[in-house]
């Protein structure tokens, strides 16, 4: 679990500290910003901490504070606005500061985020150590937004040759991949994969066996299809899939994750036995996930689902990364400006300010629904094809080095000492 020290007012310090605990990161410590001097003496309060976060003002923020933090490999993190505190930060050599308003789940993002003092902050590329075969999942809330849409668009669009691309049906509600691409659901899947998973028998070869190849223009995508009646749910189980998503971590460059909605665990309340549970599998994608692509859908009703799903998201997963994708964007529900009236919604009611919009491109959309094919080889220069390409590239940009980033920059010191 990551963990912080804040040094910040004792009010804003304890509202931030219990957001940042249901976002997963742990507070080490708490100190007025007036006692942030101390840790330049004290380096022993930064050994358990990958970051300080304090204001971004010249008060507190000093060469010598940097310097202990740099040898105790400890991110600084600033909070401040408007550009005199956008200027401090640039002169110690950290990133922009968040805002002074930043809630608990913007500065886990921002501790997720790429290490500033790594490889691309120098404009290296990245090495291919720094390139970790991926798992994303791919949710959404009630009210079909189009998250098996959005999983088959990308799938199709990060295939190449050189990288294997997994697409795994775990719905257990609605499964549709097959469906959506024309194969059939009567044959093994992702409920024959966690059979073998359990008995320690899941190996690249078996997936190979177990999958459904699709073709697209990029390469070939690994389908692993649902199950083909609801009623065969108790098949995924927590520790079937747990163990068959790592297989496919190991076995594809790039998993991608189709999950159901459901984030409850009603069973648990109504019975203590340890039995299965319905919703286990989209909540065990979701936390095996390296990322989460969370699927609105642009209207008033999905905007709100949204919302209030993405709080119980947000309580499920903890601290990893979430790419927010609005669907179906037109501007028929909404009106004049709707990418401006979700970015406020979004902004105002769960704190997310990095949002991808997917337009809805009617065409395009029955195109791909008529020849059982991803959009992109039906329709490979529609507006909705540019917008989940942009999304695809910034997922693979996204990637992010093995190890806590405490661990690279200690590592970083150590090689450069």
């Amino acid at each position: 679990m990551t963990g912080v020290v804040l040094a910040l007012p004792a009010e804003r310090a304890e509202t931030l500290a219990g957001e940042l605990e249901l976002a997963g990161v742990a507070v080490i410590a708490r100190l007025p910003p007036a006692q942030a001097a101390r840790l330049v003496a004290h380096a022993e309060e930064l050994r358990d901490a990958e970051a300080l976060l304090i204001p971004a003002e010249r008060a507190w923020l000093s060469p010598a504070l940097r310097g202990a933090c740099d040898r105790a490999g400890v991110r600084i993190l600033t909070l401040g606005d408007g550009p005199a505190a956008a200027r401090l930060a640039h002169r110690h050599g950290l990133r922009a500061p968040l805002p002074s308003s930043a809630s608990g789940w913007q500065v886990a993002d921002a501790l997720h985020d790429g290490d500033p003092d790594g490889d691309e902050a120098r404009g290296k590329p990245p090495t291919a150590a720094a390139s970790p075969h991926r798992l994303i999942a791919v949710w959404g809330p009630h009210g079909a937004p189009g998250r098996s849409t959005v999983a088959v668009q990308l799938a199709a669009l990060l295939a190449a040759p050189d990288r294997g691309v997994a697409l795994v049906d775990a719905d257990t509600h609605a499964p549709a991949l097959a469906l959506m691409l024309g194969l059939t659901d009567d044959g093994p899947g992702i409920a024959a994969a966690c059979r073998r998973a359990e008995l320690g028998l899941l190996d690249g070869a078996e997936l190979s066996r177990l999958s459904r190849p699709a073709e697209s223009s990029g390469g070939t995508v690994d389908v692993l299809v649902g199950i083909n009646r609801p009623s065969r749910w108790p098949e995924l189980s927590a520790a079937r899939l747990h163990a068959a998503l790592e297989a496919c971590r190991r076995w594809s460059a790039v998993t991608l994750v189709d999950v159901a909605a459901s984030l409850e665990a009603d069973e648990e309340i109504s019975s203590d036995l340890d039995g299965p549970r319905r919703n286990a599998a989209t909540l065990t994608a979701l936390r095996s996930a390296d990322r989460i692509v969370a699927v609105a859908a642009a209207d008033p009703l999905g905007i709100a689902r949204f919302v209030r799903g993405y709080a119980e998201l947000r309580a499920e997963v903890g601290d990893v990364p979430v790419t927010v994708a609005v669907n179906k964007v037109r501007p028929g529900p909404l009106g004049i400006d709707a990418r401006g009236q979700i970015r406020r919604a979004l902004d105002r009611f769960s704190g997310i300010h990095d949002v991808r919009f997917l337009p809805y491109d009617r065409r395009a959309l029955d195109a791909a629904a008529l020849h059982a094919r991803p959009v992109p080889e039906v329709a490979g220069r529609s507006a909705f094809t540019a917008a989940v390409r942009s999304l695809a590239a910034a997922l693979l940009r996204d990637e992010r080095s093995p190890g806590t980033r405490r661990e690279r920059r200690l590592g970083a010191a150590a090689a450069t000492a």
